[in-house]
């Protein structure tokens, strides 16, 4: 299941987390963000228990747009123990994604 992180819910959703969580900073306005999010949600459901998917909307969540240093979308970002371990800006296949998780 995806989840939508929150400033208020970003230290138990991401930081607290369990198992990795997949970052994805979107827009809705962001056509690769549109592009990607199918796939995504795949991930989400296929990987449920294994990984979070987080979905950031940049426009709603500024604050962690700029902690994160977005400047390009869609940003996936892989977090795990609460730090970052892998980023990667742009559309891509879920073959990729799933990489990102490895």
């Amino acid at each position: 299941m995806e989840i939508t992180v929150t400033k208020e819910n970003f230290e138990t959703e991401v930081l607290k987390s369990e198992v990795p969580v997949l970052l994805d900073f979107w827009a809705t306005w962001c056509g690769p963000c549109r592009m990607i999010a199918p796939a995504l949600a795949q991930i989400a459901e296929e990987q449920a228990g294994r990984v979070k998917v987080g979905k950031i909307n940049v426009d709603e969540e500024y604050e962690l747009a700029m902690q994160f240093g977005v400047t390009s979308i869609p940003l996936l970002v892989v977090m795990q123990d609460g730090k970052i371990v892998k980023k990667s800006v742009g559309a891509m296949p879920k073959e990729k994604i799933e990489a990102l998780l490895k």
